[in-house]
């Protein structure tokens, strides 16, 4: 049985961070309850016509700005499978008892939580609003709810982040009595519609960005972390099944605003704003705005480009040579993967894929 993912889009937030680009919106609380009778209406009409899922996630926007019983409906009305993992996001000021003990009771098993950072200075460029200490509250409530996997994101790239400040951060994690067995590390991107966009003083320094994964890359396989996309760690067994369903160029169905969805090469979207989802399953149409079907070569690109972006990489004769990327990869066993510099630079390495 092939893995089948299911996305439910949470576009809600109690603020919007200087950097974010995503169709979120700190404003439309008041939708709420409609939000979620019109993703349930969805969920009802797909039943049948998609497998049971193997991996749920809820993203946004914040899903943890939902009331959790009304999340937790969302996912009672998803079929899965009985070992389907179910992830959340959610913030780390949100990371109360009772409600990660509601998530669990409701099925979720899995968490992931935006910390970025645990250096105040660089917490208040972003935007982000949750204390230096999040973190050890984070790994505190998660234990306690008895969650065996989780997740922590950090951002690097603020210029008021040093590589001090990063190696702090990355000590405050590791040193935590229960870390986190999966980290993300996201660079960060200067979106042009956003405040971090609108100020060119505040972008990212490419060099001090590209230091700073190195460091961090280095520290958590030092750690026991096994590099598993270019902004993954995991710890044995603790990967996220749901990414791999993207990456491995899988299929999935997204529920709500702005989700996305692949079947068999074909991708759809739907409507972006949360108003204009609600009114279209109101009056019984498709939220669907739009859609392209790839073709067998651009399907084969795509399907080489994400599995380069892993540890799995792909075989040699993906390649019409590796003479000029040679330094950026790694070449075992018949397969090719991206060095630690390559990483950084992995653009260069994906267009080297053969063409045809």
């Amino acid at each position: 049985m092939r893995d089948f993912g299911v996305y439910v889009h949470v576009p809600f937030c109690a603020h919007r961070c200087d950097y974010c680009a995503f169709a979120t919106y700190a404003d439309r609380d008041d939708l709420m309850d409609d939000y979620v009778d019109a993703v349930l209406e969805e969920i009802r009409r797909h039943r049948g016509e998609v497998p049971s899922a193997t991996s749920v996630f809820f993203g946004g926007g914040t899903p943890s700005r939902l009331p959790a019983s009304r999340l937790v409906a969302i996912l009672e009305a998803i079929e899965r499978t009985a070992d389907a993992e179910v992830t959340v996001e959610c913030n780390p000021e949100d990371a109360d008892p009772r409600r990660l003990a509601s998530y669990r009771a409701g099925g979720v098993t899995r968490m992931s939580f935006g910390v970025q950072s645990t250096r105040a200075h660089v917490l208040a460029d972003l935007g982000r609003r949750h204390g230096v200490g999040a973190h050890r509250a984070v790994s505190r409530a998660v234990t306690d709810a008895g969650f065996a996997t989780w997740n922590m994101d950090l951002i690097i790239g603020s210029r008021a982040e040093t590589l001090d400040d990063v190696a702090a951060t990355l000590d405050d994690l590791l040193s935590l009595e229960n870390p986190p067995p999966h980290l993300s590390c996201y660079a960060l991107t200067a979106e042009p519609a956003t405040p971090l966009g609108r100020d060119p003083a505040r972008h990212p320094d490419e060099d001090a960005t590209a230091d700073a994964y190195d460091l961090v890359g280095r520290t958590l396989e030092g750690a026991g972390y096994q590099w598993e996309e270019i902004s993954n760690w995991a710890r044995p067994g603790h990967e996220c099944r749901h990414n791999h369903v993207y990456w491995d160029q899988g299929d999935y169905v997204g529920y709500g605003s702005a989700a996305h969805s692949h079947r068999d090469g074909r991708r759809y979207w739907n409507v972006r704003t949360p108003e204009r989802y609600i009114a279209r399953v109101r009056a019984g149409r498709s939220a669907t705005a739009g859609e392209e079907v790839l073709d067998e070569a651009t399907r084969r690109f795509e399907r080489e480009s994400l599995a380069l972006r892993t540890r799995r990489g792909v075989p040699v004769e993906a390649f019409e040579s590796l003479d000029e990327i040679r330094h950026l990869v790694r070449v075992r066993d018949g397969r090719v993967t991206l060095a630690p510099q390559g990483r950084l630079v992995a653009n260069a390495v994906i267009v080297r894929l053969r063409s045809s």
